[in-house]
């Protein structure tokens, strides 16, 4: 398995890979230590509630959603961030079509194993 994206990736020229339940991504970069992902959410997609090792850190692009972290509920907008620590509950809700960039350290492996991702596949429409 290959440990690194290409130095350049661009966005028009990659498919998305369909995660189910109106969420898709694209990856950006990833090496063994760090891993940034586009996301694209239709109205209604859920991030089922979940937690992981990883610290992650998201950027909202576009759209709005309602993020649940450790029990805390906040509504995020198009250039707002949100920051995780690791094994925190964490779950999100699409209220606007939008758009994320997810970060995460160390690289999210069982996401480029190719399985596919248990917390998305769920709409709320």
């Amino acid at each position: 398995m290959k440990r690194f994206s290409e130095k350049y990736i661009i966005t028009k020229d990659m498919e998305w890979e369909e995660l189910g339940g109106g969420v898709s991504r694209k990856f950006l970069g990833y090496d063994n230590q760090i891993m940034m992902v586009q996301v694209k959410f239709e109205k209604g997609a859920l991030g089922s509630p979940h937690q992981h090792f990883h610290t992650q850190a998201t950027y909202c692009v576009s759209g709005k959603f309602e993020f649940e972290i450790d029990g805390e509920k906040k509504i995020v907008e198009a250039g707002d961030g949100v920051y995780i620590e690791p094994n925190l509950m964490h779950s999100a809700v699409c209220l606007e079509e939008g758009m994320l960039i997810d970060t995460f350290s160390p690289v999210r492996e069982d996401f480029l194993s190719g399985g596919g991702v248990s917390y998305f596949g769920d709409k709320t429409n």
